[in-house]
C-alpha cells in the first residue's frame, strides 16, 4: 500500500508542487533552496505514495557513517504532509520508512520535526510516531519567538532604544545593499562567536534572487551608511531571523531595536510569528543566556528545535 521512492531530478516538479500545497512545508524545502550545496551533502531524500499518490515527503541526506539526517543542510526538516495525513497513515509511513532505510543498510536516522510555528495547519503526527518508534530525544535548541496576534511587547529598554534610533534619525527599510551589511555581519560573528556566516555572500545573493518573496535584508541607515541589519527569511506564517548584525556605531544609537520594531509594528504582512532564531550552541547543550535575554526583551518566548534518534 506504501512505496517509497528515492528523489531524482525528474521528481523536482513533483516534489516542488507537494511542498507549495503541504500543510507544513516552507520554501527552505523547494529544491532549488535544498540544491545549492548539494555538493556538501549526499542527497538521500524520499518521496512517499500510497496507491500511486503522493502523500509525504521526506527532504535527507546519508552522512558516512550510515546515518539518514532530516536534513543536516536545514534547520528542520521531517515528513512534509498534506491536509489528508491522519495519525494511523503517519504511524504506517514510519513503520514503512524504518524497514526500509533497514533494507538500505543505513545505521541511523537522525529526524529533525519541523516547529510547529511553521505549519499551516497541525502536523505533529510524526512527533507521536517517533515515541512510538522509541525514537531517543538527542538534541534540543531554544529560538525565541514572539506571536504577534498577542505580544507581550518590549521591555522599558527596547522602547528606549527605539527612541534613541528616532532621536539619532536612524532610517529603517527594506534593503538590497548586500555587500556592505555582509561585512558587518562577518565582523560581527567572528568577534563574538569566531565563526563565519553560514552563507558566503555569493551563496546568499543567489538564493535571494531564486526566492525574491522568501528572502529580505532590512537595514538600519545613519548618514548614508548601514549601521545595522537583519536577513529575514519569509517562511508562511512565520517570519525568521536569519541573520542580524550591528557596528558599534547602530549599536549605541539602538539601531537593531529600530529594525525590529519596525517589522512587528509598522509593516503589513499576515504572519503570525516573529522567530529570532536559535541561542543555543554545543548540540543544544549552552544557553547563550545573554543573547536569549536580549530577544525576550523584545517580548519573545521559547520555542524548541528538536532532534530525534532511532538506530535501524
Amino acid at each position: 500500500m506504501i512505496e517509497i521512492v528515492n528523489y531524482t531530478k525528474k521528481h523536482k516538479l513533483q516534489w516542488d508542487k507537494f511542498v507549495r500545497t503541504s500543510k507544513n512545508g516552507t520554501f527552505l524545502f523547494y529544491r532549488d533552496y535544498m540544491d545549492y550545496h548539494k555538493d556538501r551533502f549526499c542527497d538521500h531524500s524520499l518521496l512517499i505514495f500510497k496507491k500511486d499518490k503522493l502523500i509525504a515527503l521526506l527532504p535527507a541526506n546519508k552522512r558516512s557513517d550510515g546515518t539518514i539526517s532530516s536534513h543536516d543542510g536545514l534547520t528542520y526538516g521531517g515528513l512534509l504532509t498534506g491536509t489528508e495525513m491522519n495519525i494511523s497513515l503517519a504511524l504506517d509511513i514510519f513503520d514503512v520508512l524504518l524497514s526500509y532505510l533497514r533494507l538500505t543498510k543505513a545505521k541511523n536516522l537522525l529526524y529533525k520535526p519541523i516547529p510547529h510555528i511553521y505549519h499551516l495547519y497541525p502536523a505533529e503526527e510524526d512527533l507521536y510516531a517517533l515515541f512510538k518508534a522509541g525514537a531517543t530525544q538527542v538534541r534540543n535548541d531554544v529560538s525565541s519567538s514572539i506571536r504577534l496576534n498577542q505580544q507581550l511587547g518590549f521591555s522599558k529598554l527596547r522602547k528606549r532604544g527605539v527612541k534613541k534610533a528616532k532621536k539619532n534619525n536612524v532610517i529603517v527599510s527594506s534593503s538590497d545593499s548586500w555587500n556592505e551589511f555582509w561585512e558587518i555581519l562577518i565582523q560581527n560573528l567572528a568577534e563574538k562567536y569566531n565563526v563565519a556566516p553560514t552563507h558566503n555572500l555569493d551563496e546568499m545573493i543567489y538564493l535571494k534572487n531564486m526566492f525574491n518573496d522568501n528572502i529580505r535584508l532590512y537595514t538600519a541607515v545613519k548618514a548614508k551608511s548601514i549601521v545595522a541589519g537583519l536577513v529575514v527569511y519569509k517562511c508562511g506564517r512565520t517570519s525568521h531571523v536569519q541573520y542580524i548584525a550591528s557596528n558599534e556605531l547602530g549599536r549605541g544609537m539602538g539601531a537593531i531595536d529600530a529594525i525590529v520594531n519596525y517589522l512587528i509594528y509598522e509593516t503589513v504582512d499576515d504572519h503570525e510569528w516573529f522567530d529570532f532564531g536559535t541561542s543555543t550552541t554545543e548540540n543544544g547543550w549552552v544557553l547563550n543566556q545573554g543573547l536569549s535575554h536580549q530577544k525576550e526583551l523584545f517580548g519573545a518566548r521559547t520555542i524548541s528545535y528538536q532532534q530525534f534518534s532511532i538506530p535501524l
